[in-house]
């Protein structure tokens, strides 16, 4: 009887690998809905919370952009496609301990945000000086922190913010400021966490990509050029007569001054024969003078 019970129980067990799917898991629209990676559920309902990690790197194809990674959290499920909401970011951890040393001061801090449209989120910058500095100095740069984030925030719709949070623009602002009361070596906003999605719906000004501004200046340069090359062509036809005119002033001009130079040889030959005449009859006058005093004396 036991043995047939075993049997039975074998029978039932199914392979639940064979019962799954594989889905396929879509970027949020800040990255323009990229298929990032797949996954595999037995329902629709099991991938729903799930939360996936990503590179900047796989989804920019930049190297630069490897330490950071990405968090998706999966909401809604459609014909085998995942769609997710970005959750948060970090960098990572050998990418943080290679920018500390000794001899240096570390300031972190802990703010949370409230953008345009609603979305609440929880900011966490850290800057690193050249050397060691005291408390009073860390509250100033804390300040100055916590004054750029929360007017950056309420400036800006959530896709905004982390945007210019991935590309290091709301640090470089952060780092100008402080700049201005120590030197700092760097600052980096090196987590994020989104607490509440946005609840407003606001259009974004999306910025252009290169490749509609690459098709854009060809056609405005072939335009252009068109009118360039009728306008050459112009003055490519006037331009032999006016050559042969200035050939002929030219010309003229080079005999007037051959002449001019011809004039002037001969008059400097003529001069120096005229001088000597003058200096011949002022010599013989000397002498006449001479003799005539000489026949006084003896009388």
């Amino acid at each position: 009887m036991a043995k047939a019970r075993a049997r039975s129980a074998a029978r039932k067990v199914k392979d639940k690998w064979k019962a799954k799917n594989w889905y396929q898991i879509l970027a949020p629209t800040l990255f323009d809905s990229i298929p990032v990676s797949e996954t595999l559920a037995e329902k629709q309902s099991n991938l729903i919370g799930r939360i996936t990690e990503v590179s900047l790197q796989d989804i920019t194809n930049d190297f630069r952009k490897s330490h950071v990674k990405l968090f998706f959290k999966i909401h809604k499920v459609e014909e085998g496609n995942a769609f997710t909401q970005f959750k948060g970011h970090t960098l990572t951890s050998d990418y943080l301990r290679r920018m500390i040393r000794r001899r240096k001061s570390r300031v972190d801090g802990v703010y949370d945000v409230e953008t345009r449209d609603g979305a609440f989120l929880r900011v966490k910058p850290f800057a690193i000086t050249d050397n060691r500095i005291q408390n009073s100095q860390k509250k100033l740069i804390r300040n100055i922190m916590k004054d750029t984030i929360t007017k950056e925030g309420k400036s800006k719709t959530l896709n905004e913010f982390l945007r210019d949070t991935l590309d290091e623009k709301i640090g470089g602002e952060i780092f100008k400021s402080c700049k201005k009361l120590y030197p700092i070596k760097r600052i980096e906003i090196y987590k994020t966490e989104i607490k509440r999605q946005p609840t407003k719906t606001i259009e974004e000004k999306k910025p252009k990509k290169k490749e509609e501004n690459e098709e854009e200046k060809p056609k405005e340069t072939k335009e252009v050029k068109e009118k360039k090359t009728t306008a050459k062509d112009k003055d490519a036809k006037k331009e032999p007569k006016e050559k042969k005119v200035v050939k002929k002033e030219e010309s003229k001009d080079k005999k007037k001054a051959k002449k001019a130079s011809v004039k002037k040889k001969a008059e400097a030959k003529k001069t120096p024969a005229k001088k000597t005449k003058a200096k011949t009859t002022k010599k013989t006058t000397k002498k006449k003078s001479t003799k005539k005093t000489e026949k006084k004396e003896t009388k």
